[in-house]
């Protein structure tokens, strides 16, 4: 959950004033005329601006002697999201471990109300989550040079059916050959000079797939070893004239393909991303706000930062709560340029 003091009295009004449900948990709202707590959804008639008082969670609404609403009840608000970090921490401990109706029972919801929960709060369900998981689990064993069969196993999936089920359309290549370094595929790059620096751009016969900074054809051959790297055709040249045109002139990246595969969390924030308006920024806790998880603003720090391609995933456009530029892979200077160049 972000906390409150990341958030000011006026975005704590504007969001109970517009009965934000994305903001339930994040603060209650006491209205002291009445002497009870509300959370931000509450459908309820707005009490005057001087009768209301923002508090960050409701224990400090109890201790200011104030009690819960009982229209919309929120402290089952906290309940529950009390119970989705439980169920979290347990998929953390061991995703292989993950039957809806265990989990249920140990958080005391029925499996349906359960799913449904924590479908609403994460945005996933718990056995997409916790694929998601073990996905990420196998991905890091492969990439350290673990065999496959191993990789499968250490995940904790039960076979390698289901490893392969599993993450089926979402490498972009089967797992032995992703395994293999990216054996049998064909990748044509090109390295070009722009105002900002060389920029790596490479792509598959789907799209982009790799977009770098200051860097050099030695980053692509470490990311697929074994593939087949390729000098680009007159159709990659055209992808890099829109790639350059939109670093050199800020323009709009929607028309350019990319080819990109990560696990189900970070396939999620690189969807919002894409969904910044060209122009504006957002702070991480906005980011994983939107990804329907308050809470993980790290972890959507994190995804944010495993993006392949960079420009074209605004990753750019998220900044710290404090307005400041905060960190990028290539250097607080491009990043700061390029949000320039949007804005003009």
């Amino acid at each position: 959950m972000v906390s409150s003091d990341l958030l000011t009295d006026c975005m704590m009004e504007a969001a109970f004033l517009s009965r934000d449900r994305k903001a339930d948990g994040r603060f209650v709202v006491g209205v002291m005329t009445t002497g009870i707590y509300c959370r931000p959804s509450c459908p309820a008639r707005r009490p005057k601006p001087e009768n209301m008082c923002f508090f960050p969670n409701e224990d400090e609404a109890r201790a200011a002697g104030l009690r819960p609403c009982k229209r919309c009840r929120p402290d089952e608000v906290m309940r529950d999201r009390t119970a989705v970090e439980y169920v979290l921490k347990l998929l953390h401990d061991d995703p292989a471990k993950h039957a809806l109706d265990d989990l249920a029972r140990q958080v005391n919801y029925s499996p349906s109300h359960l799913q449904k929960l924590f479908k609403r709060i994460v945005g996933l369900s718990p056995a997409v989550y916790a694929r998601a998981l073990r996905q990420a689990k196998a991905e890091q064993s492969l990439q350290t040079g673990c065999g496959v069969t191993e990789a499968i196993y250490r995940a904790g999936f039960e076979s390698p059916s289901r490893f392969y089920a599993a993450m089926e359309g979402r490498l972009g290549m089967t797992p032995s050959v992703w395994a293999k370094g990216g054996e049998g595929m064909v990748i044509q790059w090109a390295l070009v000079k722009t105002s900002l620096g060389d920029m790596l751009v490479a792509a598959s016969e789907k799209g982009v797939c790799r977009l770098a900074f200051n860097t050099s054809s030695d980053d692509l051959a470490r990311t697929f070893p074994h593939a087949t790297l390729a000098r680009g055709g007159e159709a990659f040249a055209e992808i890099v004239r829109k790639v350059v045109a939109a670093v050199e002139e800020g323009r709009s990246v929607s028309d350019i393909p990319i080819d990109v595969q990560g696990t189900a969390f970070q396939e999620k924030v690189w969807a919002e991303l894409r969904k910044i308006p060209h122009g504006e920024t957002r702070s991480y806790a906005e980011l994983a706000a939107a990804v329907g998880n308050p809470k993980a603003m790290r972890a959507a720090g994190s995804a944010n930062g495993a993006n392949p391609v960079a420009v074209l995933i605004p990753c750019h456009r998220v900044i710290r709560a404090d307005g400041s530029i905060g960190g990028y892979a290539f250097g607080s200077r491009i990043k700061e340029e390029l949000l320039r160049r949007e804005r003009d």
